[in-house]
């Protein structure tokens, strides 16, 4: 059985609905924190168990008979999520899972300014030691953030941000279904190459694509990081959350979210969802 973990939440979701395609559902299954949230994965034929990484022996039913899991990363920082992964990873690997998979991040560096990169590397490390065998999905950045990224610009006209540097943005749909790729095969091992879209490309040269988008001139203009916290704190995004802004672009402007790799497309079977795509669905109407 293959146990695929937040499977309430959109990537989860994502792969399970994409293992519904390639396997049958008495061999799925789905760990959440609420079953109510995945009632009807249980009506599909879904085998669905809650499952905690704060809670151990719910772990230890939800991945009962697992040949392998898929621990997606918590939604926490530093110890926290550390301790969660480490309990999820422990978990698997007593289940007799025969490989634990784990969503890390292109951009795992212990170095990293953005406070999950250092986690999703501490993470691997955990996996090394794990004494199974492991795949640690490095997964594209989202490229649902551009479109929040740029929410303000449609109705101003302009997008003002701090000095950034290239990103291989990836959509959901294509991480998940390399994740199929991974989890009923055995294509990747150990820490992949980054699983990217096709290009990286600059906020100047989103703000290119999107002016085309929208029929109109939508301007890049370039602010300090203290300017660009204050102006988010003050449209009322928490500060905590201005400050995650701030350390996603520290670490484009050294580069680590810059390398696009072919072996997403290779194995999918088709090419990566280019972020025009992603920009195209979300141009206000």
């Amino acid at each position: 059985m293959i146990v695929v973990t937040g499977a309430s939440g959109r990537l989860g979701r994502a792969v399970l609905e994409r293992l519904l395609e390639r396997l049958p559902a008495e061999q799925i299954g789905a760990s959440v924190r609420d079953p109510e949230k995945a009632r009807d994965l249980v009506e599909r034929g879904v085998r669905v168990r809650r499952g905690d990484y704060t809670d151990p022996a719910s772990l230890a039913a939800a991945f009962e008979d697992a040949s392998r899991v898929l621990v997606v990363s918590a939604n926490v920082l530093g110890e926290e999520a550390l301790r969660r992964h480490r309990v999820a990873v422990e978990a698997a690997v007593a289940s007799g899972a025969e490989r634990v998979l784990y969503t890390s991040h292109a951009g795992a560096d212990p170095t990293s300014p953005m406070a999950p990169m250092p986690d999703h590397a501490a993470t691997e490390e955990i996996l090394r030691r794990c004494g199974t065998a492991f795949t640690s999905l490095r997964n594209g950045f989202y490229a649902s953030t551009v479109p929040m990224l740029l929410a303000g610009a449609w109705h101003t006209g302009e997008l003002r941000v701090p000095e950034d540097g290239p990103v291989a943005w990836t959509t959901h749909e294509d991480l998940a279904a390399v994740t199929v790729e991974a989890l009923v095969g055995d294509a990747l091992d150990g820490v992949t190459p980054p699983l990217t879209g096709p290009e990286a490309l600059t906020m100047a040269q989103i703000v290119g694509m999107a002016s085309e988008g929208a029929g109109r001139t939508i301007r890049h203009v370039t602010v300090t990081d203290a300017e660009y916290r204050a102006e988010q704190v003050a449209r009322g995004v928490p500060g905590e959350a201005a400050d995650m802004l701030l350390t996603m672009f520290a670490a484009s402007r050294r580069g680590d979210f810059a390398a696009v790799d072919p072996t997403l497309p290779r194995l999918i079977g088709r090419p990566a969802t280019p972020l025009s795509a992603v920009l195209g669905a979300s141009v206000p109407v």
